[in-house]
């Protein structure tokens, strides 16, 4: 009798555990055109797992460090200049904290990864086709429906004009966006193809419909993230394509991407006689917007090192405290009489606003995830091919996200930031499920 309660016990449990992940999965499928319900859903599941699974989440040392983090940055907004600008400043990190530690117990196998890249690469398709009538069919339309559920505005030729940005609200965000669904489904693609080369006779129909999908949604990705004009997206996606190429030994495609961004940035930098040799077969396009020739007399205010020069001096000033979360806007208009956002360095910024302390505690946090997940991919007996190949695809979604937010900030747009703790937690659960399988074995053994 006690028996047979507690096995039904087991599987509701299991059922409730199993139908949160599918929330989430549900969340992320809608983020992209509603952030509202997809905010609300992964807060809703987050806090669902954290009262069920707290005890589990409380032992876990990487979740220590980043409540010691909460604690910090709750006392350097308690010092800050502007105190009410800094405590807002903080929903923009700790929320995401719990989002982080609830989805790091919540994600635990290699077909959770997988579910949750097909769901992004699905999701980023009616996306990218609202940013291709945006800036080639000139769509111009506003829609609100009860209230913020679903919202949002297309403008005719991006924002900023010329430059795809389709519901985001800046063509960068939305090539940080691109970038990260491009190197997920680009590692699917992967995925998919070698099992087709695996069978020794012609693919099946439940093979070739996804591989024929992910070819679509992979291709049309990387051309909406080359009409973003963001340079930040362009080098990360060559970058994921010559980390994809190393990974899987295609030495040939590693030289081809090699030639094309070296003749590309001749174009943009060389001297004279050699730029003009190879702009006669690198489209203006691309070395006119990494030169900034697109963009002649640039404010120097406007420039990344003028702001990256100043975030740095701010954290020199004050390096223990900061000037609070979400100053620096301020404090740079007061300087340069101009608006700025942020810095376009996401470290800096926050080794300005939270102090030095409270930043390289976040910077070793980051670092202890990528190192973890390194050391599953290259040690761990319990991984196959296959599996390693999409663990590979999220941490280079990880370095990418790391890499863009060196020359910009991904922090205030709602669905990057969520998207980028939800790949940590990812990382993270996977990574602690496998530590945890290692051991035992090397215990029994």
């Amino acid at each position: 009798m006690l028996g047979a309660s507690l096995n039904k016990a087991f599987y509701y449990f299991k059922s409730r555990w199993q139908s949160s992940w599918n929330y989430s999965l549900w969340a992320l499928l809608i983020f992209p055109l509603s952030p509202f319900l997809g905010a609300v859903t992964i807060s809703f599941v987050s806090l669902i797992t954290l009262v069920r699974q707290y005890r589990k989440i409380s032992r876990r040392p990487l979740n220590w460090g980043f409540a010691l983090l909460s604690v910090l940055l709750i006392m350097t907004a308690g010092v800050a200049h502007n105190k009410t600008e800094a405590f807002l400043g903080l929903f923009n990190l700790l929320p995401f904290f719990l989002v982080f530690a609830a989805h790091s117990t919540l994600i635990q196998t290699f077909a959770q990864l997988r579910q949750m890249a097909w769901i992004l690469v699905i999701s980023s398709m009616p996306v990218v086709i609202i940013g291709l009538g945006q800036l080639f069919l000139g769509w111009n339309l506003k829609f609100q429906f009860l209230w913020i559920v679903l919202a949002g505005t297309i403008r005719p030729g991006g924002n900023p004009p010329g430059r795809i940005a389709s519901l985001f609200m800046h063509a960068n965000t939305f090539a940080a966006y691109l970038a990260i669904v491009f190197i997920l489904g680009l590692g699917l693609w992967l995925e998919q193809w070698r099992l087709g080369i695996s069978k020794n006779s012609v693919p099946s129909r439940q093979l070739r419909v996804p591989f024929l999908f992910l070819t679509v949604a992979v291709i049309t990705n990387f051309i909406t993230l080359i009409f973003t004009s963001s340079r930040n997206g362009w080098a990360i996606a060559i970058f994921a394509c010559l980390a994809y190429a190393f990974y899987q030994g295609w030495r040939i495609l590693v030289g081809g991407v090699a030639a094309i961004v070296s003749s590309t940035l001749l174009a943009a930098f060389a001297p004279s006689p050699v730029a003009e040799f190879f702009r006669q077969y690198v489209p203006a396009f691309f070395w006119a917007r990494l030169n900034d020739d697109m963009y002649p007399d640039r404010p120097v205010a406007l420039m990344r090192k003028t702001q990256w020069e100043f975030a740095w001096s701010l954290a020199q000033e004050h390096p223990l405290t900061g000037w609070g979360l979400r100053s620096f806007s301020a404090l740079y208009k007061a300087q340069m009489h101009i608006r700025l956002g942020h810095p376009h360095n996401l470290f800096l910024m926050l080794s300005a606003e939270t102090g030095l302390p409270s930043a390289f505690l976040f910077y070793g946090l980051l670092g202890w995830i990528l190192i973890t997940g390194v050391q599953l991919l290259r040690k761990s007996k319990c991984i196959n091919r296959q599996d390693r190949l999409i663990l590979f695809s999220y941490l280079l979604a990880f370095v990418a996200w790391v890499l863009f937010n060196t020359v910009d900030v991904t922090l205030f747009e709602l669905r990057l930031n969520a998207l980028s703790w939800l790949i940590l937690a990812a990382i993270c659960g996977v990574v602690h499920r496998y530590n945890q399988q290692d051991r035992l074995e090397a215990h029994l053994n």
